[in-house]
């Protein structure tokens, strides 16, 4: 393996070995405190523009599997272990973690401290970094580079482009407009395995296009970057606010706050894992939970009029879940659909089709 480097934009550098497509990656710098899901963390589109190192030490043992994508593609800049495991031992692996990296164009570290990675994440904050393939390492205008390089338009570039149709497992039973801001797969199977054709419409689309297809209901996916940035989605949701039951994960859990005049604003150094503690409010009940995100909801803009605090993070008291008093809406900041991570709050899914019963009287679709 080649030399390779990371450089913070705080000046801190560290040493280790390429493996995947070895060649130099720019991205924003997270941490994900899973122990498991790998692949799962690799192809989840929220990780679109970030370089993520695992903290779990040892990282590629049981391989990689086309069935346990959850997109068609990873959208991560960069992978970052302590070390790479060459020789993974999974019946279901069908190849190597640096074999998936370097077909898809992506650059792993391994070899570095990543705790002390991870400490200087926490202490500092998220920041810029740069992975450079290279037999030494040399400043230069690098550090005028990491800050200049901006994320870009995320959503964008990870979400379907066209409409798409996911049948029902089973009979239909429900008909489901999902507004993709980069979703997981895991929640088009959530929904289908309950009954569900799930029709997945572009971040774009208007309130018209979505309400054409007559939905029972509606969810707005999780996706990445800043949610601030998605002012047509924000007016979308705004317009469908009440038309339907509305179902929101992460970014379309933040994407719904801002549409009823709440506030989001950016975290120090994100929740990304699943291993993440939520109180769910209503009922006295700690879940764990997998999470991913860098911004969230500020409880102080929360108009208690109109909205209530469903769900909490209890280990920073974030804004984990919020429900509407004057429609049927109903957001997490979470990920029900798990993978990777606990299925604690898959019960989510199960309300979301009871709100959709409700509203039609008890009556399926032929």
């Amino acid at each position: 393996m080649k030399k390779a480097w990371l450089a913070l934009e705080n000046g801190a550098v560290f040493e280790g070995q390429a493996f995947g497509a070895q060649v130099d990656s720019i991205g924003e710098v997270v941490f994900n405190t899973g122990m498991t899901g790998y692949q799962e963390v690799l192809t989840d589109p929220s990780y679109a523009g970030q370089i993520v190192c695992m903290t779990y030490p040892l990282i590629g043992n049981y391989g990689l599997n086309a069935e346990d994508y959850e997109s068609n593609r990873p959208y991560v800049r960069g992978f970052i272990v302590r070390e790479n495991e060459t020789q993974p031992s999974n019946f279901r692996s069908t190849e190597t973690l640096d074999g998936f990296l370097l077909r898809y164009g992506i650059t792993g570290l391994c070899g570095i401290d990543t705790r002390a990675l991870t400490k200087i994440l926490r202490e500092a904050g998220t920041m810029r970094g740069k992975i450079v393939v290279a037999d030494a390492f040399e400043w230069g205008d690098l550090q005028a580079t990491l800050q200049a390089w901006d994320m870009g338009d995320v959503v964008q570039q990870v979400c379907v482009k066209e409409r798409e149709v996911h049948p029902a497992q089973g009979e239909c039973q429900f008909r489901v407009a999902l507004c993709d801001y980069g979703l997981k797969r895991n929640i088009i199977r959530s929904l289908t395995k309950r009954g569900c054709e799930v029709t997945v419409f572009p971040a774009n689309a208007s309130a018209a296009d979505i309400l054409a297809i007559n939905p029972d209901g509606i969810m707005l996916s999780n996706g990445p970057g800043d949610p601030k940035t998605c002012i047509t989605a924000i007016q979308t949701i705004r317009d469908l606010m009440g038309q339907r039951p509305i179902f929101g994960i992460c970014l379309g859990h933040q994407l719904t706050a801002l549409a009823n005049g709440a506030d989001t604003g950016k975290l120090k150094y994100g929740h990304r894992g699943a291993n993440h503690p939520v109180k769910d409010l209503a009922h006295d009940v700690t879940y764990i939970t997998s999470q991913n995100h860098g911004y969230a909801v500020l409880k102080e803009t929360l108009d208690e009029s109109r909205m209530e605090l469903s769900h909490v993070n209890l280990n920073d008291g974030t804004v984990e879940g919020i429900r509407y008093k004057d429609a049927d809406v109903f957001t997490v900041q979470f990920h029900p659909e798990a993978s990777p991570g606990p299925q604690d709050t898959a019960y989510l899914f199960d309300e979301f089709i009871a709100h959709m019963k409700k509203r039609k009287g008890g009556v399926h679709h032929a």
